[in-house]
């Protein structure tokens, strides 16, 4: 497959990050501007990442929960549609609903006999799939990022059950190696110490009960770094690109949390481009970079 370089769409990330001095940063208008820039084939790959996003705001409509996540692919109508009759959603989540349907139906036949354990929530199933389909990407930084991210989480979920007494298996997604060894190791680390670089990192954020705030932005400084890592020889690609719009999605999330950290990632995201040489370093910029 041949890579689409985007030139013009990367050299305008610093007028699309810039503009909030004036506008406010507005995450979900600058990821929507950003995805009509991209190819078909590479819009989609983008649409995955956000997914993850979709199946949040599915577990939060079946809760009943009025607040959902404005960076999903998905509209709220959208969202009811799919639990109704999937389509939109990539082919294995759909397949994950309409099991779950037809299980919740009198006489429903739920065995589809593959990769739905009905024994496990709708959630984590369909969390599963969503990471079964990513590790299938054309995108290198997809595969790898979402091998990142379920580990992460899984760690995460991890250290915290175990604080609370609740059986380790119960919050993990996926299966592989490291998942068996958070589900059956009893060692301070689990046992993974050598595999997982940043487990000594986790372990500090999630002992730290006292500031739930630290606590996520901790966290959140992991997947930043991996962000910088995983794009650290992409400049004019979609992985760019997406390393990019990761980055995007954390400072959303600081912004509303602690406005303080939000504008100091953002400062960090510009000051990012620049030491690529993506973006040029004036004074100017510098003055300008606030939420």
């Amino acid at each position: 497959m041949f890579r689409k370089d985007y030139y013009c769409l990367v050299a305008g990330l610093r007028e699309y990050s810039l503009e909030s001095d004036t506008k406010g940063f507005d995450a979900p208008a600058l990821i929507a501007e950003i995805k009509e820039e991209l190819s078909g084939r590479d819009r989609k790959t983008a649409e995955l990442l956000y997914t993850y996003y979709d199946i949040e705001n599915i577990v939060a409509l079946r809760a009943g929960r009025e607040r959902l996540s404005a960076l999903g692919n998905l509209s709220r109508g959208e969202l009811e549609q799919e639990l109704a009759s999937p389509s939109r959603l990539p082919a294995p989540l759909g397949r994950v609903i309409a099991v779950f349907d037809a299980a919740g139906k009198e006489g429903g036949d739920a065995d589809d006999g593959e990769r739905v354990d009905m024994e496990q929530s709708l959630e984590r199933n369909l969390f599963a799939a969503y990471y079964d389909a990513c590790a299938r990407s054309s995108s290198r930084f997809m595969r790898r990022w979402s091998a990142f991210d379920r580990t992460l989480r899984n760690i995460s979920a991890a250290f915290a059950a175990r604080r609370r007494g609740i059986p380790v298996a119960e919050v993990i997604v996926g299966t592989g190696d490291i998942e068996s060894a958070l589900v059956r190791s009893s060692a301070a680390d689990f046992g993974i110490k050598g595999d997982v670089a940043y487990v000594d990192q986790v372990m500090l954020a999630v002992s730290d009960e006292g500031d739930l705030l630290e606590k996520e932005h901790r966290i959140d400084a992991i997947r930043w770094d991996m962000a910088d890592e995983l794009t650290l020889t992409d400049y004019f690609d979609l992985d760019f690109i997406l390393g990019y719009l990761v980055k995007v999605n954390i400072i959303h999330r600081w912004a509303a949390l602690d406005a303080q950290r939000g504008r100091e990632m953002l400062r960090r995201l510009v000051d990012g481009l620049k030491e690529t040489g993506t973006l040029p370093d004036t004074e100017t910029d510098k003055n300008r970079t606030t939420i």
